[in-house]
């Protein structure tokens, strides 16, 4: 373990074996590094905070800090990060909040650019990547290998499923599908991350259900959009991506969905 001798640590933080905390660093009285963590310098992870094994934290982040939310005197919030996670510089994390869950959740091996930020509450799966600037409202949550484009932004409560991609500067205020691209000022759903399915390792025979599946619940008119995902989940049991986006869509969820623009182009071709 090594120390730099302008860092402070706090009495009653717990530092694993191999953990290197650079200068300038602050670490607080209730935080837990996990073996091999590195910070690297200017870094302050205050709260109830745990960070797991070899993440790297780079220059002016800010880990643990209390939900931001007006008038908030909840100190007992927890901010959990997950192992092999890159968080690069001024990145900020919040804690729960007495309002939600009490947990802010990041899972492992996340890439997090400069400046992205997730806050109270969220839900953030293993995988992700956010691109620089990305921030989440509180109480959202970003499924397993989501990436988020440079200076995109999720409300509060949105659900980004797993495998989607949010292009950058595109203000997100709905729910975006698996496997779905969302593009725009305020998210259209653009078509599928064919080739986020690829890697994978979903079949080509697969794939083409799915954007036949996208077509018929997005482009049809032919009954409600509820009605057509059930039709495309009872046309294909047996496709766990189509299984999987029809289940998000028809989930109890507090934003209405993220839906395609018929007169525009859309990517579900190779």
């Amino acid at each position: 373990m090594s120390v730099h001798a302008s860092a402070i640590v706090e009495d009653g933080a717990e530092l694993g074996s191999g953990v290197e905390v650079g200068p300038f660093c602050l670490i607080g009285a209730n935080v837990v590094l996990g073996e091999g963590v590195q910070l690297q310098s200017h870094i302050v992870v205050s709260g109830h905070t745990k960070i797991g094994a070899r993440t790297v934290v780079h220059a002016q982040a800010a880990l643990g800090g209390v939900g931001q939310i007006r008038n908030n005197d909840f100190s007992e919030g927890r901010l959990v990060i997950g192992s092999d996670c890159v968080i690069r510089e001024g990145v900020t994390m919040s804690c729960g909040s007495r309002s939600g869950r009490g947990v802010t959740t990041v899972g492992d091996n996340g890439y997090f650019m400069a400046m992205s930020h997730i806050g109270h509450d969220c839900i953030v799966e293993s995988d992700v990547t956010f691109a620089n600037g990305a921030v989440l409202g509180g109480h959202t949550w970003i499924g397993q290998g989501a990436i988020l484009g440079g200076l995109s932004a999720v409300q509060q409560y949105c659900r980004v499923g797993r495998g989607a991609m949010i292009g950058g500067v595109t203000g997100v205020n709905t729910d975006v599908i698996p496997y779905g691209m969302a593009t725009g000022d305020h998210a259209v759903l653009g078509g599928m991350n064919i080739i986020g399915l690829k890697r994978r390792g979903v079949s080509r025979e697969a794939i083409n259900e799915v954007r036949a599946a996208f077509r018929a619940i997005f482009l049809s008119s032919k009954g409600s959009l509820f009605e057509r995902a059930r039709r495309a989940k009872e046309t294909s049991p047996e496709n766990l991506q189509i299984q999987e986006i029809v289940n998000f869509i028809l989930a109890d969820a507090k934003r209405s969905l993220c839906v395609a623009d018929p007169s525009r182009k859309h990517v579900d071709a190779d």
